[in-house]
């Protein structure tokens, strides 16, 4: 199979439906474009888990923001993290304290705690990886005294209009300015390519997600691997609904059009941590909201009640793609 997360065909055919034992208590489990589970208890709580290559701080820090992510997107306030790293035999002991070093930077910023997990060493790895699972709890836009019963990708509706955060494609031009630091420093000035590899600060969504539920907003789901073209996708087949997005109107940064032009990688379809993708009642009131706390955002679309899904690029129309390959993966593999 192709590198990265596999294709919505097999996740259907060769994942989702081989799951077929249901419990009431879990009020949101497996599916298309859902990273974050839900279990009924006096609150409801919140799982995640995700895993990666960690060469570094970078990568560490990495994989914890995007678990905060999908919990804050389902409506929770991460609370802990358990950590499981595999180390290769040849990784020293300095290696892991660096690890461990950053989870607790990463994690100290956004009020978490590293409640547990577990650390290997194994003969079967050539680097090392880690695997994240994140706990949360019900944010504190919720109602009390109401059940809170976590928010999905299953719910945008026809007429709601696309609101997206910040940038698309920022993890990707991160990863992307720091492998190719040297061939970038040929071509554009210095300030440039570390500003596209400083990327990294922005990939967390919690802030918007707080502000998005606080307003209202019970749809949300994060941009990550695949790119804003896959997470538009995942949302609107979870959804069940259409959508008409106008390609001008996303948000991109200039380094990021830079750095892809010189790496030849398309970057609606390069990993876009940090970008939030809301459906929203009244988009523009909503973009403004989020603009005043210092996020931000733009409508690039709405949602409709057919099941085409439209891309318009002045007097271009196309149909939106099933999610193919990561970018990031395919530059990696040529």
């Amino acid at each position: 199979m192709r590198t990265g997360k596999v294709s919505d065909s097999v996740l259907k055919r060769s994942v989702l439906r081989q799951i077929h034992t249901k419990r009431q208590e879990v009020l949101n489990g497996a599916g298309v474009g859902e990273d974050c589970a839900i279990f009924a208890s006096a609150d409801a709580f919140f799982t995640c888990v995700s895993e990666a290559a960690v060469a570094g701080k970078a990568d560490m820090a990495r994989v914890l923001v995007k678990c905060a992510n999908n919990l804050a997107t389902a409506g929770a306030r991460p609370i802990a993290a358990l950590i499981t790293l595999i180390l290769p035999q040849d990784a020293q002991e300095q290696l892991l304290r660096e690890l461990m070093a950053a989870a607790e930077e990463t994690c100290g910023g956004m009020q978490m705690q590293i409640a547990g997990g577990h650390t290997t060493v194994s003969p079967h790895v050539d680097c090392p990886i880690a695997c994240v699972t994140a706990c949360g709890i019900p944010g504190e836009e919720t109602v009390p005294g109401k059940p809170f019963t976590g928010l999905t990708t299953r719910g945008a509706r026809p007429g709601q209009a696309i609101v997206l955060t910040k940038w698309i494609a920022l993890e990707g031009t991160a990863l992307l300015a720091r492998e190719n630091r040297e061939r970038l420093l040929q071509r554009y000035p210095v300030h440039l390519v570390e500003e596209a590899a400083g990327f990294d600060r922005y990939l967390s969504v919690v802030p918007e997600a707080a502000v998005a539920a606080k307003s209202g907003v019970r749809v949300m789901h994060d941009a990550s691997e695949g790119g804003i073209l896959a997470a538009l996708w995942e949302l609107a087949e979870s959804s069940g609904v259409g959508l008409t997005i106008d390609m001008r109107k996303i948000p991109i940064r200039q380094e990021t059009v830079e750095v892809c032009e010189l790496c030849e990688v398309n970057p609606y379809a390069l990993a876009s941590g940090g970008c939030l993708i809301l459906a929203a009642d009244h988009g523009e009131a909503l973009a403004e909201q989020l603009v005043r706390e210092g996020i931000p955002a733009a409508v690039i679309g709405q949602f409709t009640d057919s099941h085409d899904r439209l891309i318009y690029n002045a007097d271009e129309k196309r149909y939106l793609d099933k999610p193919a390959q990561d970018e990031i993966f395919r530059y990696r593999n040529v």
